[in-house]
Formats: structure tokens, sequence, C-alpha cells
């Protein structure tokens, strides 16, 4: 028979011990307590009963995300991102629960509240996060009988893609404005920024090191795909470039954060009397503009934008089509 007892306040500790086996977890209600006794008995009986149970029935989501933080962050890209989620998973209700105990109804709840303070593409960076704890929980850490509950859960629905172009005169406005900036270096960012059609972040992270003025062309070694990219560079780019106050291995825009460009650029967009602008939609205008000014294949404007999907770059074929009827007259 097993063992409830209550060790403390929403904390019920289940004994088993049976046929040579001795068991426990900790839950937070007598109810959930028994069944677990209750279900482990009859595995036990059964024979079904795994070792690596006990361990995913003992490990609390919040101890194996500190593992989790300690052990795999570092060995990913965007440390601060991810330490950002794993701190907000212990944050909530599931972290006091043991790692087995959490079902898909409970993330699926968790994701439906979520949803209601943040947008989706946070909610999926979340679940991807926790998916990956529970995948590296069951396949390196012994917990082989742990299941993963966010694989039975369906991820919320990305929103169409922004399709903000710049129209009528906006762009020299824009530029405009950008050079009366505070911020020296907004106008030649901007403007390298609908040359070659980079990532905000991207072109924070380039140094002079990264230009080579021989093959006109410049490094991207830390993107958002992970993979280092070469962007050329066009006759636009290069007199950008040519202008800026060059360093031997500094960075290209002395900016330390993405918070700082973006605050100047809507500064900037309100001077010029441009509303709903993002900085990430120069990017979609510059894609937008080589399908519509070069006749580029969609692999090779996929290896200069970074794009890994080509289902990315099909809301882009209709200006394709639209500039063939054109010179077609």
């Amino acid at each position: 028979m097993a063992a409830i007892t209550k060790r403390g306040d929403r904390q019920w500790q289940a004994k088993v011990r049976r046929h040579g086996i001795n068991t426990s977890a900790t839950f937070e209600t007598k109810a959930r307590a028994e069944a677990w006794a209750r279900q482990t008995e009859s595995e036990i009986d059964a024979g079904r009963f795994q070792l690596g149970r006990v361990e995913a029935d003992r490990t609390i989501l919040h101890e194996a995300l500190e593992r989790y933080l300690a052990e795999i962050v570092p060995r990913k890209k965007g440390i601060k991102q991810n330490t950002g989620i794993v701190r907000a998973w212990q944050r909530s209700a599931l972290a006091k629960r043991p790692l087995s105990s959490i079902r898909g109804a409970d993330i699926a709840a968790w994701r439906d509240e979520k949803l209601k303070e943040a947008g989706p593409q946070t909610v999926i960076h979340h679940l991807n996060l926790l998916s990956h704890l529970y995948n590296t929980a069951a396949n390196e850490w012994g917990l082989e009988s742990l299941q993963n509950p966010v694989s039975r859960v369906k991820k919320p629905a990305m929103p169409k893609g922004r399709e903000r172009r710049l129209t009528g005169d906006e762009e020299s406005r824009l530029l405009a404005a950008c050079d009366a900036s505070e911020s020296p270096w907004l106008g030649p960012m901007v403007r390298l920024a609908l040359a070659t059609a980079m990532r905000q972040g991207e072109l924070l992270k380039l140094t002079w090191g990264d230009i080579s003025t021989e093959r006109s062309s410049a490094i991207l070694r830390e993107t958002k795909n992970g993979r280092t990219r070469t962007v050329p560079l066009s006759t636009v780019a290069q007199a950008v470039l040519s202008i800026m106050k060059r360093a031997p291995h500094g960075p290209l825009f002395p900016v330390l954060t993405g918070r700082a460009v973006s605050h100047a650029f809507a500064k900037a967009c309100t001077r010029a009397g441009i509303g709903d602008l993002h900085f990430h939609d120069l990017r979609h205008e510059a894609t937008s503009r080589l399908f519509e000014n070069t006749d580029l294949r969609d692999i090779e404007i996929a290896s200069i934008t970074g794009h890994t999907s080509m289902e990315m770059l099909k809301r882009y074929a209709h200006l394709r089509a639209g500039n063939l009827a054109e010179r077609l007259g």
C-alpha cells in the first residue's frame, strides 16, 4: 500500500514500495499523489514499470529548466533570448510540477493564456524551448519513459506577413530625416538595409573586417538561422560604405542595441511624416525590389536575403509577374 504524506503547503509525497521497487514523487495535491501511486503500483504488478519513470516523476520542471539553462542554453544561439524564455517558464505555475505530470491539456491552457499577452511568434519560441527540454531529458538525461506533452499541442498560427512598401516620395523624405537624425549612423544603415535586404541584427553585427572591397561582398557570420551568408554589394551599397568612417576591425555601426536603432528610426519616421513603418519593413522593400528590378532566380535571391524556405519567397512572386507584364507591354 502506498504512503501519502503532506510535506508542506501544496506538497504531497507519494511513496511506493512493491516487489523490491522503492520509488516516490511529490505533487501539488493529494489526489494527484494518490493517482500516481495507483498507476505506479499497477505498472509494477504488470511488469511495465520503467526506472526512467522514477526520475521523471521526481524531477520538477523548475529543476529541469535550471539544468537546461546550465547545460544546453550556452550551446545555443541567442543565449540572452533563451535565458529569458527559461526564466519565464520558471515563473509559470507549471514549473512547480513534476515533468511526468504535465499533460498536453496543461500546455494548451498555458498557450491560450499566454496568447492574451504575447504574439504567436513569442508563444511558439516558448513552446519550442520546452519541447526541446523534454526531448533532451528523454534522450540525454536518462528519462527514457518521459513523454513530450508539447508534441500533442497545436502551435498558434502565425499572422500574415506585413506588406508595407515605401510609397511615393516616402523614401526621399525618410532618408532626409535619417540624415538629420542626432544618430549619424542611421542614414547609412537605412541605405544599406535597402540595398542589401540585411536584417537589423545582421547590420549591427557587421564589422569592417567582414567587408571585401575586392569581391564587392560582405560576409555575415551571425545570422538569424545560424548560417554564414555572403551578400553581394551593389554599386549603391558600395557608395554608402565609401563615405562611412572606416575602422580596421571595428563595427560598421557604433550601436549597442537593436532598441536604439528602433528608437532612432521611429523618430526619423515621425519627423518625415511617415506612419506605420518599421525598420524590418526595409528588408521587405529590398527583397521586393530584387524581384521587381533584377532577373535573378528565386534561389539566387534567397542566397542574398537568407530566406531558408522557398515558401517564404512565394509572397513576392506576384511582383515578378507584374514586372514581366510591364516588359511585355
